[in-house]
């Protein structure tokens, strides 16, 4: 059948129980389905050219179940059965009996196409070819097959064996009895499949590399040093790896390889790739395997960091900060008294200042049962929760912050309002205090400018809830002093928080990298290609994440993402940036996530 041939896609594909599988290409991928494939009772006929890497193949196996048989999750003859389940060879020749093929040969077009014709002249009119790919079209592999009906894509995740996402990849052109048994398959692999259509990236991948792409622009950019963009991800989002670390991993070929696929397909800038990508590419420092890409590792291979030239100094070469022992929160809200809590249990005597005596009394209330939950879990003793108690003053006015060291304001995210804010800190403090702002998107330098001492303003973005978040974005503007930033870094050490450095713009690192994320998520969804609940499993399942992007929407609220949205969208005019319509929509008709009980789910009403 010629590429421009209709397909019959009535063809029935018999019932297969695909109980017979050739694995092609036995490199990391191949032997982590290979492992998969044997220990749920399936033949595997694995082919490679490269004698070394079959043989590797299988000391893989043997380790593994040697490892499993050690931990008890399986008897040395259940071991031997999957062993035995395993045959290697060098030619294609040896697929004739699959049911199914699995390609994952490296990522080239002209590659694969010849894989596939050459099994076309092998395998059995019955049998279901699938190539692994994550970046090439499925649809164009399928045109140029004879058996268009019967190629799909399925996409594993690394390492195989522990990862439970599937995507279950169809073009126009696969039959739907094709696509239900490869889906069973995956489900009797003890894995959780989800169906999608054929586009560069597919749902996990195209998600996650935009993403990683541009962590590489901004660590091209000096924005922020590669330690400080990784930690922020990791602390900031509760990711699994930085960015920076996971390119390396991946490999910063392939990566480049992927968001060229995907480019060409969306035009959109934000996957276009990175020069880095390339620069380092071309210079073959592509990450781990080859023990060197974004950081430098002990050898080819090894996940082992080692310092080098970019390597950052300890916080003790930033100079000497000025003296802090009293700080002044300013706000009643979450975020006030949450970080009001964090000060007072590292012994900083705490002014906690709102616009009255009652909203500020009322916000210490919250930080004793705060406090309370604490002692009561056994993190901390009831000694240390009166001490933190008894360190916090309620004040109904900023003129309590006339002695204090460090002044931190925490209120309504509105510009005017925190330059009014500054304005009287201006007045209020002694010399040589030190003002910082919890913005996490208005411009620090902004409420700088409203003082006489822009050189004493900073960022200092807490995370919520500010108790149990490590994170702390420290945002110098071009006018903070030195003596400042060394300052609120000292602090951040004392307070127990991981202060990341980076400079004043929209966003700074972790809403830089996560909302444009968020809002591609989003335009999946508007577009059709995937379900809420698939793209949710997808980076939860595929990336690690600890919540699907939509979980995270409804929790954050949808006014708040559209409004970092259209900051990050104003500062960077990057047309892919533009938030999603269907999030303006959704904030139109009120539907603001779990606080109004409906966001892109519905909630039980509280």
């Amino acid at each position: 059948m010629g590429p421009s041939s209709t397909p019959d896609l009535s063809t029935e594909v018999s019932p297969l129980s695909l109980s017979t599988v050739a694995v092609v290409g036995l490199g990391t991928m191949g032997t982590g389905i290979t492992e998969v494939l044997t220990r749920a009772g399936r033949e595997v006929i694995g082919i490679d050219t490269d004698q070394a890497a079959a043989r590797q193949a299988v000391a893989s196996l043997e380790a593994a179940t040697a490892r499993a048989v050690q931990r008890e999750r399986i008897t040395e003859r259940e071991r031997q059965d999957i062993l035995a389940r395993f045959r290697t060879f060098s030619d294609l020749q040896a697929a004739a009996e699959a049911d199914l093929v699995i390609e994952v040969v490296p990522e080239n077009y002209e590659l694969k196409r010849q894989v596939f014709a050459e099994l076309d002249a092998v395998v059995r009119p019955d049998a279901i070819l699938a190539t692994g790919t994550n970046a090439l079209s499925v649809t164009r592999l399928a045109a140029d097959s004879q058996r268009p009906e019967r190629v799909l894509g399925v996409h594993f995740f690394n390492p195989a064996p522990a990862m439970k996402l599937v995507e279950v990849v169809s073009s126009v052109l696969t039959a739907p009895t094709a696509v239900a048994a490869v889906t069973q398959l995956a489900r009797d692999l003890g894995k959780d499949p989800i169906a999608v259509g054929d586009r560069p990236g597919f749902v996990a991948d195209g998600l996650l590399f935009g993403y990683l792409n541009q962590a590489a622009a901004m660590y091209e950019s000096r924005y922020a040093t590669r330690e400080d963009i990784d930690a922020a991800m990791r602390l900031g989002c509760g990711l699994p790896m930085g960015p920076l670390a996971l390119l390396d991993l991946i490999g910063v070929d392939t990566a480049r390889t992927v968001l060229e696929a995907m480019y060409a397909e969306s035009h959109d800038r934000l996957h276009a790739p990175a020069p880095i990508l390339g620069q380092l590419a071309e210079a073959g420092l592509t990450g781990r395997k080859a023990g060197r890409g974004f950081y430098t590792y002990e050898a080819p291979g090894s996940g082992s960091v080692v310092p080098d030239a970019e390597t950052p100094a300890a916080d003790g070469a930033l100079g000497a900060g000025r003296t802090v022992t009293s700080v002044g929160v300013a706000g009643s809200g979450t975020m006030a008294s949450g970080i009001a809590e964090v000060f007072a249990k590292a012994g900083f005597d705490v002014v906690l200042a709102a616009r009255s005596l009652e909203k500020a009394e009322q916000a210490k209330a919250r930080i004793a049962k705060s406090l309370g939950r604490s002692v009561d879990k056994g993190r901390m003793t009831a000694e240390a929760r009166d001490a933190a108690l008894a360190a916090i003053t309620p004040a109904g006015s900023l003129d309590a912050f006339a002695e204090v060291d460090l002044a931190v304001e925490a209120v309504a995210e509105d510009l005017e309002v925190k330059q009014q804010l500054f304005a009287t800190l201006d007045k209020v403090c002694k010399p040589g205090a030190v003002l910082a702002t919890t913005t996490s998107s208005l411009p620090v330098v902004a409420c700088a400018r409203a003082t006489s001492r822009p050189q004493d303003v900073i960022g200092m973005h807490f995370f919520n809830p500010a108790p149990a978040m490590k994170l702390v974005e420290v945002v110098r503007t071009v006018l903070t002093a030195d003596d400042v930033h060394a300052t609120v870094r000292a602090v951040c050490a004392k307070v127990r928080k991981h202060a990341v450095d980076c400079g004043d713009r929209a966003g700074f690192i972790v809403n830089a990298l996560l909302f444009p994320y968020l809002n591609n998520a989003i335009k999946m969804v508007q577009e059709h290609y995937a379900s809420l609940d698939d793209i949710d499993a997808a980076m939860k399942l595929g990336g690690g994440y600890p919540m699907g992007p939509f979980e995270l929407l409804d929790v954050v609220g949808l006014d708040v993402s559209l409004a970092i949205e259209k900051v990050l969208h104003a500062e960077f005019r990057d047309p892919g940036l533009a938030p999603a319509p269907l999030l303006e929509h959704l904030v139109a008709a009120g539907c603001l996530g779990r606080k109004t009980g409906r966001g892109f789910r519905e909630y039980a009403k509280r």
